[in-house]
């Protein structure tokens, strides 16, 4: 069993053990939180810039000049990258679940402290890496965020596939190590270091998440983590393990023998967990915030147990729904379409529960009740178009056309950003030992979800139109002339939305300094990190263990003094 009682017999001294190079599970997740703070709006100035050049693609902009068509495809190649691992894999696991999950099972700190802080600064390195390939000779990728060979696996193939692509296949290779250390800390933490009387189904739904995405992380980053050291023998060492006999530009390659479809394999075998990697740590928080605020217990919570540990079951099963315009076997497409189709079961249990949950309850429209609120929203809207997608004779008219990226922004990528938002203005409180502004909070909400819905539901009706996504421009295209109008729609979305982000940045760092102080428990929540002080000590729990004696979300208990009662009060017959 991990004992890492040793390390916290007492805090750090010094700036750098304190701060820099913490052993302190809190310090790391905030150090991860606020890496992927600064990766998203690197990934939302990528993003507004590719939007920018398919409306105005003459445009010069000011450090910029004209953005050409394979710089055009870089930003999107390192939009999509950036923005997956280093945000939707960094902030809910690295950042939230650093921080909360020793403290919701009763732990001083996670199982490994010196393995977690090298996952950390691992991480660190991979993003360094990850924007270095901007500025070498070449520039950045422009084989897309899932790197088909044979573009991305021969040097020659065109701009920024040169150190540029190395650069981006290393910093992804240093990723998957990273989160291996991530993922073997949280599963031992969670099952080790649990307090007296936690157990597994006391545990909190967000801990249940956290840990589930851990299994997913430790079972996928490892086949990506080798397919990327095969691509980068590939490109470095004369091997054929992705490339056939090809020529490229004219002059035949040495490759031979090689399956650029044994990339897609591997990639999306990784690929499909990574969705839920991003999203089940949203679906926690969710949970445990819905409750919350309508007062009431979560519905169904073993329901939502098992629907957490099918989607993780089934996320490996699916992966072939990414490749239905391969030349696969129609049979095969028929049981990855099936099989894609019974992933929608647990999820659609998860959103009824959700209902259920708040059904009838006391709601409480906090900041952090609408980003959950907000979360289910996106989930279901981005989740609606999902069966659409897993039929083959469906995806091979859609796939290729802005349908797609419409679809898992919805559901992969605002989705999880709305769990992010609502984690942050829920333990804010706990974290900074002050409140987050209510009104700022509101109005970065109304336009944030408004703005997301005005810039993706309309990317569905571009893509059943035949828009097709990846190219640079198509304001040429005759056929998708009536789309413009549309598009520019569009983009002055995405501008309005993102500059909308500055208001949260504001108040966020606003109230890490000036916020109204908040108590130990502003939200009369139940679980375990409110029972500690605001924000908590170095052990968490100052040297005492709390003993468990009722779940995790005690809420309208009858008889109860109060509304809810925590789960390390007095055991009582009214608990339920």
């Amino acid at each position: 069993m991990a004992t890492p009682a040793s390390v916290h017999a007492h805090a750090p001294q010094g700036f750098i053990r304190k701060y820099i190079f913490s052993l302190d599970h809190k310090v790391i997740g905030i150090q991860y939180y606020f890496l992927a703070l600064s990766a998203v709006f690197v990934g939302m100035l990528l993003s507004i810039l590719m939007r920018v050049h398919m409306i105005w693609p003459t445009a010069s902009l000011p450090l910029l000049g004209e953005i050409k068509p394979e710089t055009y495809l870089a930003l999107m190649t390192m939009h999509g990258t950036i923005m997956v691992f280093f945000v939707l894999t960094t902030a809910p696991q690295g950042g939230f679940g650093n921080y909360v999950l020793p403290i919701q099972i009763g732990a001083p700190d996670m199982a490994f402290p010196v393995l977690n802080m090298l996952s950390f600064w691992t991480t660190f390195v991979a993003y360094m890496v990850m924007l270095a390939a901007f500025f070498v000779v070449g520039g950045a990728p422009l084989h897309g965020w899932t790197g088909y060979p044979p573009l991305s696996a021969i040097p020659s193939a065109g701009p920024g596939e040169g150190l540029g692509a190395d650069l981006w296949i290393t910093s992804i290779a240093i990723f998957c190590i990273a989160s291996l250390m991530g993922a073997l800390n949280f599963i031992t933490t969670t099952l080790d270091l649990r307090a007296k009387g936690m157990t597994m189904m006391r545990m909190p739904l967000t801990v249940w998440s956290w840990f589930i995405t851990a299994i997913l992380g430790l079972l996928a980053f490892g086949v990506l983590l080798s397919a990327g050291i095969l691509l980068l023998m590939d490109r470095n060492l004369g091997t054929s393990f992705y490339v056939p006999t090809t020529m490229v530009n004219g002059v035949m390659t040495w490759h031979k023998g090689g399956s650029p479809l044994l990339w897609q394999h591997l990639f999306w075998f990784f690929g499909h967990p990574e969705v839920y990697i991003a999203i089940l740590p949203g679906m926690g928080v969710a949970s445990q915030v819905l409750s919350t605020f309508s007062r009431k217990p979560i519905f169904g919570y073993r329901a939502m147990v098992y629907a957490m540990l099918s989607i993780g079951f089934f996320g490996f099963m699916v992966w072939g729904h990414h490749m239905f315009m391969s030349g696969m076997s129609p049979y095969s497409a028929f049981a990855f379409s099936l099989l894609t189709m019974c992933i929608g079961v647990p999820s659609a249990i998860k959103t009824f529960n959700w209902l259920g949950t708040m059904y009838k309850g006391r709601i409480r429209f906090s900041t952090p009740m609408l980003y959950a609120i907000g979360f289910v929203s996106l989930f279901v809207s981005g989740g609606l178009s999902g069966p659409f997608l897993a039929q083959p004779v469906l995806d091979i008219q859609l796939h290729d056309t802005a349908f797609v990226p419409a679809h898992f922004h919805l559901i992969m990528g605002v989705a999880a950003i709305f769990g992010i938002f609502a984690a942050t203005y829920y333990w804010f409180p706990k974290m900074f030992g002050r409140m987050m502004n209510e009104t700022l909070g509101r109005i970065h909400f109304f336009i944030t979800l408004a703005g997301t819905y005005a810039i993706f539901m309309p990317m569905h009706y571009a893509g059943m139109a035949g828009q097709t996504r990846r190219y640079s421009q198509f304001t040429e295209v005759a056929f998708l002339q009536k789309l413009i109008p549309l598009n520019t729609f569009i983009t002055w979305a995405a501008i309005i939305t993102v500059s909308a982000q500055f208001i949260f940045v504001i108040n966020l760092f606003w109230s890490m300094f000036k916020g109204p102080k908040a108590s130990d428990n502003p939200w009369e929540s139940t679980t375990l990190e409110w029972t500690t002080a605001t924000p908590p000590p170095h052990d968490n729990f100052g040297g005492v263990t709390p003993v468990v004696n009722h779940g995790p979300y005690e809420y309208g208990v009858p008889g109860a003094p109060k509304d809810y009662v925590m789960q390390t009060d007095p055991p009582t017959g009214t608990s339920h």
